[in-house]
């Protein structure tokens, strides 16, 4: 979680939409993380979009004080592959997860893998796309706590929080989503002992294709910002090759820029 770019985000996005069954109250709370969870997946199951493509205006705040801006290219496939291009996709500096893993290519050359993956996927993708016993699994690794639910508010509007003790509790693992639109809008991360708990604020969200994504992202660490991520040129249902997240095929693999091409 030290890496700037395990912290690259792509956000949870979501679309009104007709369903078979009534969908629950919004104002009825979920009896646990699973049941918000299993709410989530059924109300955009089969209607998610299925790649996405922004560029990212990171900044970066110091220890010195001083902004370090730089722009990032991203591309999400899925069920659950992202690419970062970190500064010109013709540089080759390149981070790539799947949905366990990670893969660091620098000057074009793969020069670190590790069975690390994005905290972010699950909101973003995987949830959507995939039965809920395997998101399940997928946030395992983040330690939420699953069994702890309450209702709070966010941005004015009725959140359910999975994974706090109470409302003092702003360091254990958890996430908050939207009542209503089931949109993730704020997830705390612990990443270990001793390190700052990572609070994420999910803002800014415009529509994209048949549903919506957060387009600015403020990551804090002890009360101040460390890095701020704004999208922009959003697009949706993009052909995005398998080779393009494949890290061993340098320099073949086409950047994001160059597969702009909708469906």
């Amino acid at each position: 979680m030290r890496q700037p770019t395990l912290l690259a985000s792509l956000v949870v996005a979501l679309t009104a939409c007709t369903h078979r069954h009534p969908l629950p109250n919004a104002s009825t709370m979920p009896a646990d993380g699973t049941a918000l969870v299993t709410r989530m997946h059924d109300r955009y199951a089969g209607r998610w979009y299925r790649s996405v493509t922004f560029t990212q205006t990171t900044t970066q705040h110091l220890p010195d004080g001083s902004e370090r801006v730089s722009t990032w290219h991203e591309a999400l496939r899925a069920p659950g592959v992202l690419r970062i291009d970190i500064g010109a996709p013709a540089d080759g500096n390149v981070v790539i997860y799947t949905r366990d893993s990670s893969y660091r290519v620098r000057g074009g050359k793969l020069v670190r893998s590790a069975a690390d993956a994005n905290p972010f996927m699950p909101f973003v993708a995987t949830m959507y796309l995939v039965p809920v016993s395997e998101t399940l699994g997928e946030l395992a690794r983040w330690h939420f706590d699953l069994s702890r639910i309450r209702s709070d508010t966010s941005g004015g509007h009725l959140a359910w929080v999975v994974g706090a003790r109470d409302a003092s509790d702003t360091t254990s693992p958890q996430f908050w989503v939207d009542a209503e639109r089931l949109v993730a809008t704020r997830i705390i991360l612990a990443p270990e002992a001793m390190v700052p708990a990572l609070d994420i604020a999910l803002g800014g969200y415009q529509p994209l294709g048949g549903g919506w994504i957060a387009t600015d992202v403020d990551i804090r660490s002890g009360g101040k910002s460390i890095q701020r991520e704004q999208y922009a040129d959003l697009r949706a249902d993009v052909d995005l090759p398998a080779s393009m997240f494949d890290p061993h095929q340098w320099p073949a693999a086409a950047p994001p820029a160059e597969t702009h091409s909708p469906r």
